[in-house]
């Protein structure tokens, strides 16, 4: 009977093929083979491409996943990888130089992703083959194997993404630095022929308008100027001095109220309101603000600017009457190129771009300063600027 029972059991299964770190390693060859195969139908743009051009860092993608495999693991260090950490010693990844070769050669993201699903899928269909039958320990590896891709693809689409930004903001730098010499002579032109008077009334009214239009155009390149420099970390920059913030607020008011004059704007002062800011940039926060209040409220309401000093800061308020931001919109409302419908545009194709409230931020934060913004239907809309008199 004993030997009977020694007869039923079963000894484990030896394994049925190589782990799968040694797999890709001695078989690397082949998966490189393949996935330039794959490569090549990702058309147009790898229509010319040398082979060498397709593979490029494929093999050293390869050695990190092989490596990571064998190497140990902590819970933590899972969870890094998983977003993509690396250790930060300023030396590209190999999956960022391929994002970066990839974006010069023309793939576009969603191909580079597709690589990478079919570096996975060629993998782990050459390694079953000899695996038919998996243990715990193969398991393992094929999860430690995903993680490697994760991490290597996450890497790659962030390069690839902040290439594009780059690519972007820096051409965006370049045109509108590049318009301003002719639009400056356009404006000058348009300045001396009213100068010279030898002209008749609709001529007049032209060349204002063509004035007026070449001055709304550098406002919106001197916008694009500062989100560009704002987005490539320079920052604004700032020149700060000895100001009256209640004097300022004053002179902008005023400006607003002849630029708009069916709009009521009440402004409130109290307690001290000097200190040391940019007031060139001031003037923007506040331009920026009061427009903004004017574009998205109600026609027959009015406008509250409220400036009030406290011993360290300087408070700015700006409040009015309209249909609430969403709240889904708040938290991008400070973002470049972030749109909403105005309640005054009957076609919501010419509500301006959004740079305004994004630069009003940057400004903020270059002078050490908050700004936040509440909006409810019953208690309308509110931005609130706190600036440090000085830091």
């Amino acid at each position: 009977m004993g030997d009977a029972n020694t007869h039923l059991k079963k000894s484990p299964p030896e394994p049925q093929g190589v782990r799968l770190a040694e797999f890709i390693h001695t078989n690397e060859k082949q998966i490189v083979s393949e996935w330039e195969s794959f490569a090549r139908t990702l058309k147009p743009v790898a229509n010319d491409m040398t082979p060498l051009a397709l593979r490029d860092h494929i093999h050293e993608i390869l050695t990190f996943i092989v490596r990571d495999i064998k190497s140990p693991q902590t819970r933590q260090e899972q969870a890094q990888k998983s977003k993509g950490a690396k250790k930060k010693n300023g030396i590209p990844s190999a999956a960022e130089t391929h994002a970066a070769l990839r974006l010069a050669g023309g793939f576009n993201i969603d191909q580079m992703v597709s690589e990478y699903r079919a570096l996975r899928a060629s993998v782990i269909k050459l390694w079953s083959i000899p695996n038919t039958q998996m243990d715990k320990t193969d398991i393992a590896d094929l999860t430690r194997f995903n993680e490697s891709i994760d991490q290597e693809l996450t890497e790659s689409v962030s390069h690839y993404t902040k290439k594009v930004n780059y690519s972007k903001d820096l051409f965006i730098g370049i045109l509108s630095h590049e318009l301003r010499n002719p639009l400056n002579v356009v404006s000058m032109s348009a300045q001396l022929m009213l100068s010279m008077g030898a002209v008749n009334e609709r001529q007049t009214m032209l060349t204002k308008q063509i004035f007026e239009s070449t001055e709304r155009m550098s406002d919106i390149i001197g916008n694009l100027l500062d989100v560009t420099r704002a987005r490539f970390g320079v920052g604004l920059t700032v020149i700060k001095a000895p100001m009256d913030m209640g004097m300022v607020s004053t002179q902008l008011v005023d400006e607003m109220r002849i630029a708009h004059p069916t709009r009521k704007i009440i402004l409130t002062l109290s307690a001290n309101t000097e200190g040391e800011w940019d007031k060139a940039r001031i003037g923007q926060v506040f331009t920026n603000l009061i427009g903004n209040a004017i574009q998205y409220s109600f026609k027959d309401s009015s406008i509250s600017v409220i400036v009030k000093g406290s011993p360290k800061h300087v408070m700015i308020s700006v409040h009015n009457e309209g249909a609430p931001v969403p709240i889904k919109k708040i938290k991008t409302i400070f973002d470049a190129l972030a749109r909403a419908v105005s309640v005054n545009e009957k076609h919501p194709k010419d509500v301006n771009l959004g740079l305004g409230l994004y630069i009003t931020k940057e400004i903020v934060v270059a002078h050490g300063g908050t700004i936040d913004v509440t909006s409810t239907k019953e208690a309308g809309t509110t931005f609130i600027v706190r600036l440090p008199r000085a830091i």
